[in-house]
């Protein structure tokens, strides 16, 4: 069966000036026993497009089994568009970023509390798909004065019902079982075929084979799905909170998704009062791989 690495980092070749965080970063300790202490904080992994400092920047937060990767062409062309410096990150336990036992939306709130200042990114537009909406959600409710305005994209600060089995993804996942040093196109391809037999979506097969990664001959999943399995209760869910975030707020919807539904929108409208809803008619959950140009039209007229 394929292993989940500890984090790692593929040689980059990006587009325009950027920064990385350090390669390779301890495990951080679970937070989970220590009551009412702050989250530990886990080092993340990014890329920083450069822009005008005196402008918010653009920051992406990807979703569920995602990486900052899902986000590159967006970003260099908004970069481009904009002017502004645009920031990608992994999320702890996905993509390059440490792995930690800790998957709560706190903790992923407070790696992004550590981190934007860090790179002088306050305030700035927050942008989060998914699981990175919810997180995005959570960090402009705590921190308000980090986030200048804010763009949840097919998310609800409610608990989720995916489309998706998850749990059964994982555990596909996890039951993959690959030769060493089999060549990449042969493990991917073999690794499609035994996924197949729970995923029937070839997409959602081409997606989650994004994590799949070679070290040192062996192919394992850059994903810590330990931790995404024991932690999927809250990741679907989200932190019940009491305070509303004042600024401004697009909830920016798929019109061929059943994530937000209209039973959300009460909540919605108590803690994002600013709260505007646009819909792309032909995009599914992913609006940004299936409407990408849609995706940077309404984030540019968001902006205006």
């Amino acid at each position: 069966m394929l292993r989940w690495t500890r984090p790692w980092r593929l040689p980059f070749r990006g587009l325009g000036p950027c920064c990385l965080s350090s390669s390779r970063v301890p495990v951080a300790p679970s937070s989970s026993g220590r009551s009412g202490a702050e989250p530990r904080s886990v080092l993340l992994s990014y890329k920083l497009l450069d822009g005008e400092a005196t402008r918010p920047a653009l920051v992406f937060l990807h979703g569920l089994f995602g990486s900052k990767t899902n986000f590159n062409s967006i970003a260099k062309a908004l970069a481009q568009q904009t002017g502004r410096r645009v920031l990608t990150v992994d999320a702890r336990n996905h993509g390059d970023s440490p792995h930690s036992p800790d998957m709560s939306y706190e903790a992923m709130s407070q790696d992004l509390q550590d981190l934007l200042p860090q790179l002088g990114l306050m305030p700035c537009v927050l942008i989060g798909h998914s699981m990175g909406g919810k997180t995005a959600m959570l960090l402009a409710l705590q921190r308000p004065e980090m986030v200048e305005r804010l763009i949840a994209v097919d998310i609800s600060p409610v608990e989720t019902t995916p489309s998706s089995n998850f749990p059964s993804y994982m555990a596909a996942m996890r039951a993959v079982d690959i030769p060493d040093e089999m060549p990449r196109s042969s493990a991917r391809k073999l690794a499609d075929e035994q996924l197949s037999t729970v995923i029937q979506d070839m997409a959602e097969r081409q997606f989650l084979l994004t994590n799949l990664v070679e070290v040192d001959g062996r192919f394992v999943w850059r994903v810590n799905l330990e931790a995404l399995a024991q932690h999927m209760d809250k990741i679907l869910a989200f932190p019940p909170r009491q305070e509303s975030y004042p600024g401004p707020t697009l909830f920016l919807l798929g019109g061929n998704s059943q994530y937000v539904r209209p039973s959300h929108h009460t909540e919605i409208r108590r803690l994002f009062p600013r709260a505007q809803m646009q819909t792309v008619p032909h995009a599914g959950h992913w609006i940004h791989a299936d409407c990408p140009q849609d995706f940077v039209a309404a984030i540019q007229g968001f902006l205006a």
